[in-house]
């Protein structure tokens, strides 16, 4: 472990952060002398009511707090906050009407387009008139089949102005896929594409989406939006279907208007990704949602108004939400939909020079693509807006952090960030007014009871693996699982475990410096000899390896224990013969541990991954033990399990 951090913030950048003026809003407030972050934090779960009242506060939310700012705080699930509280989620995003830019978006090398804060307001006004025309009022659903384009924006926050309830996934997703999510929540309106871009290649979707429409009889209308330019044609195959332009025909924009509701009115129904089952559809509030993310963008992402922030993402999978918060924070979004290395590997950092990035956010999976493209954005672009880079999807390896800082830029804030769909948002994030450490993520979010509990319930030191859970209930915990009028699943997925304690499935462990280092999801780690070993562990070590593009590790049971299956996708040209073998082992053993030491190395020409870009460890582990794999279609590439069936390797 190095002695000396990748990057300390300078002086002047603590004393300038918004962090900094929050700390002294609270020091105000309340007569405290708060010395620095660990403090702050302290503060914010022990006097819950008083943080997050602050940051309604420090973020200027639109709306009536209430005299009750948290109401049975001990009981989790059950606690509430801002009881008395009412707002719109839209109105707190659509603060300004202006001509300056509040989106930019770009489509691979195809479409390049600017939308104002005045025609993002227009677009709401006028699809919240044509939901209106389709009988959508509050709590109604609303559901998107799109591309990250602005349309997707105003969509959504045109339902959300009524108090619908919004749910997106992304136009690849496969029929079966498209129907296992919105099949479950009927909604009244559908937004979709009428083709999208991916890799230079035109993708159209008529035929998926009249299929999608016929089973979903809850539809009063489908809205087809236009990217390939083929809306008409698009809209004329799909029952009860109009082109964009024809639907807002007759709705001359004016001022939007916003239904303010309770705090934990439904805003969002999310979806877990998942391949053990119909996936669970996650229901997230207004207020909740809100208030955690003008959290993290504000106090952890130091964004401010002006800003340019840019999150490489698509409508399945949650940073898409996250994303769109920041408009809270008058900053103008930088949106791409398609390949990130279509027409070249340069294609997102052209992207950041051109538009003066300042937060550049994205995956592990992708730094490490960029890393093994033999890519040096330092040396080939001027990257001097960009004052933070965020990390999540996956956990970031040393190297990755040692990669963004030689080769991307020297002076940047490098936040690697945890936490999921489940809580649309992060337990573990970055922090500005501290130093980034090799490998470690800074640290838990404000208002976040974060620890590593063992199987005892005890905490663990520094060092130790254990459970990551979260003590004390938080804004953005989900209201409830959609049709599950008992809350039994809501409380299976996170409360059984420990009574009364959140259990996110991550296994983790503290850092000496207060950082955290996650090591993969819970039920994925490996058990060989009894000892639990996390997977991305292994992942750091082998993918040090140039002739290693990817790797997935899991448990095979064997001779009543368990070994460490480690199957590879190699780069172009290169052959699995016992020289790699053993270089692999080598690597492994000398980088983690004798225990993580694979049993077995396989090559394969794929492997599987959710929608999200996540490896799929459990529905790896599940066809190799000739199990049912059951929800194939949360998969971006299920044809990739046949590739793990009756592997002769296997057998001996």
């Amino acid at each position: 472990m190095s002695d000396q951090p990748l990057w300390s913030p300078p002086a002047d950048t603590v004393a300038n952060a918004n962090m900094t003026r929050f700390m002294r809003l609270v020091d105000e407030r309340h007569g405290l002398r708060l010395d620095g972050y660990e403090a702050l934090h302290r503060f914010s779960v022990e006097r819950r009511e008083d943080f997050w009242s602050a940051v309604w506060d420090f973020g200027g939310v639109i709306g009536e707090k209430g005299e009750t700012l948290l109401k049975d705080g001990e009981r989790m699930p059950g606690a509430a906050f801002f009881p008395d509280a009412r707002l719109n989620f839209a109105e707190n995003l659509l603060r300004r009407s202006d001509d300056g830019d509040a989106l930019v978006f770009r489509g691979e090398d195809k479409v390049s387009r600017r939308m104002s804060w005045k025609a993002l307001n227009d677009l709401v006004s006028r699809l919240q008139q044509v939901f209106q025309a389709h009988g959508v009022t509050a709590g109604d659903r609303v559901a998107a089949m799109m591309p990250n384009m602005p349309e997707s924006i105003a969509a959504m926050l045109a339902a959300a102005s009524l108090g619908a309830i919004w749910s997106s996934c992304s136009p690849d997703f496969g029929e079966r896929g498209v129907l296992d999510r919105f099949g479950q929540i009927e909604p009244k309106v559908l937004i979709a594409c009428d083709g999208y871009w991916y890799a230079g290649k035109r993708i159209e979707v008529a035929e998926k989406l009249a299929a999608v429409a016929d089973r979903l009889p809850s539809l009063e209308a489908v809205i087809v939006v236009p990217y390939l330019d083929i809306a008409e044609e698009v809209a004329a195959k799909v029952a009860k279907a109009v082109p964009l332009a024809e639907a807002i025909a007759g709705h001359p924009a004016k001022a939007v208007t916003f239904a303010r509701q309770p705090f934990s009115h439904p805003l969002y129904i999310l979806f877990s990704s998942g391949t053990t089952g119909v996936p669970k559809c996650i229901v997230h509030s207004a207020g909740g949602t809100l208030l955690q993310h003008l959290k993290e963008h504000q106090l952890h992402s130091d964004i401010r108004a002006g800003d340019r922030v840019f999150y490489f993402t698509t409508l399945g999978w949650m940073m898409w939400n996250w994303l769109v918060s920041a408009l809270a924070a008058d900053a103008t979004l930088l949106l791409y939909d398609g390949s990130p290395f279509h027409p070249t590997g340069n294609v997102l950092f052209d992207y950041a020079q051109d538009e003066k990035m300042t937060l550049f956010g994205t995956s592990a999976k992708y730094i490490d693509a960029v890393k093994k493209a033999g890519l040096r954005p330092r040396d080939t672009h001027d990257l001097s807006t960009v004052r933070a880079m965020a990390s999540t999807g996956s956990p970031l390896s040393a190297e990755s952090f040692d990669f963004v800082y030689e080769a991307i830029k020297p002076d940047i804030h490098l936040a690697s960030v945890s936490g999921g769909t489940d809580i649309v948002s992060c337990f573990v994030l970055g922090n500005p007014i501290a130093p980034v450490w090799r490998g470690e993520i800074q640290g838990p979010g404000l208002g976040m009871a974060v620890d590593m509990w063992d199987d005892d319930g005890q905490s663990c030191p520094p060092g130790v693996k254990g459970e990551l859970v979260c003590t004390k209930a938080f804004p953005s915990m989900p209201i409830m699982f959609w049709n599950d009028p008992d809350g039994a699943k809501y409380r299976s997925a996170y409360f059984e475990r420990f009574d009364n304690v959140w259990c996110h499935g991550d296994f983790a462990e503290w850092t000496v410096h207060g950082g955290v280092i996650i090591h993969g999801r819970s039920d994925a780690t490996l058990n060989p000899g009894g000892v639990r070993i996390g997977t991305a562990e292994i992942y750091a070590q082998v993918e040090q390896l140039p002739e290693i593009v990817e790797a997935i590790a899991i448990g095979q049971q064997w001779d009543d224990d368990v070994r460490v299956v480690l199957f590879v996708r190699l780069a172009e040209g290169v052959t699995l013969d016992d020289d790699l073998i053993a270089r692999i082992r080598k690597q492994v053993r000398e980088g983690a541990s004798p225990r993580h030491v694979p049993a077995k190395v396989v090559a394969v020409a794929d492997i599987p991954r959710t929608k999200s870009g996540k490896i799929t460890e459990l529905a790896v582990r599940d066809v190799v033990h000739g199990r049912e794999v059951k929800n194939k279609e949360a998969l971006a590439n299920p044809e990739a399990l046949d590739l793990f069936r009756d592997l002769t390797d296997l057998k001996s």
